[in-house]
């Protein structure tokens, strides 16, 4: 409704407009000009008249226009046209015999002289200008409606767009703060349980463990709430949970984390990153093997770009798509929303190196 109402009062001005200039150019200024007294009866017909092209301009607006010209009906519409148009031709040649009319113009002409023969039939030149002027008023009526019909087509599929860009952006809103409501416990559930094992071997340790904890979920209650946050940020959080893993590890793991210096500051959506080096301690640590994790982190002028590199071990060879639990799933799906045809995720085994790598570039620019 809110949509139609400024059409309806838009189709109210304009008929006004053309009642009054067809009343005007039709009906009133062709009599005006003459310099004699008319009869009542002419202005009688005159009114009749202005009624019957209303009737006429309705009658084509509501019924020919919609039900025939709108449903291509062509053929039709030309004939209810031409039906409409030679009916009021003929009813204003009925009140014009009705009322006696061309005899009265003819006394009002030359009140002094006998009417000529033939004064009291219809003049052709009369039908002629009233079949024009109302097959006149049936083409303004059909172009009115035409053009309304179009502004509230294109005021509709507006809306509609309008409606379902609103839909689908909520819709992406509320799967990604479902997705990262899904990242965060998955991740806290993990650390806890880390934490827990490390009180068992190492009191300070653990203390240190929890300071970085408290730290990882400030960034997360604050930070993650927002749709992006700095690389520095990002990276500071990454950092943090490497140290807080390596607290746990043995000699036996070596672990690498590179960083771009000097570093560009950009903004990512939060958490992106992490899921990535989660998956490489959780399947590319052994507690009997040497093992070795690479995480590096490069930027170029309009892209970022993350390799991780973990150990290969027989009996953890699951791949990124597997199992690797909640997050990486999730972020592949976060990838989708946030960046649609701006990223770039492999991941495989590499047998050849003993190595499970995973290479995302996304686009920034």
């Amino acid at each position: 409704m809110a949509i139609l109402f400024p059409i309806r009062l838009s189709a109210y001005s304009v008929h006004a407009l053309v009642w009054v200039l067809l009343g005007l150019v039709l009906l009133v200024f062709p009599p005006l000009n003459l310099s004699v007294n008319l009869p009542v009866q002419f202005w009688i017909k005159q009114a009749i008249h202005f009624c019957l092209y209303v009737v006429a301009f309705y009658v084509n607006t509501l019924i020919w226009v919609p039900k025939l010209l709108f449903e291509n009906k062509i053929g039709k519409y030309i004939v209810a046209i031409l039906a409409t148009v030679i009916a009021v031709t003929a009813l204003a040649w009925l009140v014009e015999y009705w009322l006696n009319l061309p005899l009265l113009m003819a006394r009002a002409f030359n009140p002094t002289a006998e009417p000529p023969h033939g004064a009291g039939h219809v003049p052709k030149w009369t039908i002629v200008f009233t079949f024009f002027s109302t097959l006149m008023a049936m083409g303004i009526s059909t172009t009115i409606a035409a053009v309304q019909k179009s502004q509230k087509d294109t005021l509709l599929r507006q809306e509609e767009v309008l409606l379902r860009k609103s839909l689908e952006q909520q819709k992406t809103d509320s799967e990604l703060s479902f997705l990262k409501a899904q990242i965060n416990p998955h991740f806290f559930f993990n650390t806890l349980n880390n934490i827990y094992a490390l009180t068992m071997i190492n009191v300070e340790a653990s203390r240190q463990a929890l300071l970085k904890l408290s730290r990882m979920m400030r960034y997360v209650l604050y930070e993650t709430q927002k749709d992006t946050v700095l690389l520095s940020q990002e990276m500071a959080f990454v950092q943090d949970y490497i140290e807080l893993m390596q607290l746990r590890l043995t000699d036996k793991v070596e672990v690498v984390f590179k960083q771009p210096s000097p570093l560009k500051e950009v903004v990512i959506a939060p958490m992106l990153l992490l899921p990535f080096v989660e998956n490489a301690f959780k399947h590319g640590v052994s507690a009997l093997h040497s093992s070795r994790i690479f995480i590096g982190i490069q930027q170029m002028p309009d892209s970022l770009e993350l390799d991780v590199r973990n150990t290969l071990f027989t009996d953890q060879s699951k791949s990124l798509e597997q199992g690797n639990g909640i997050g990486l799933v999730n972020t592949r799906r976060r990838l989708d929303l946030l960046y649609p045809d701006r990223y770039r995720l492999s991941a495989a085994a590499d047998p050849t190196q003993n190595e499970y790598q995973v290479h995302l570039t996304l686009d920034l620019s």
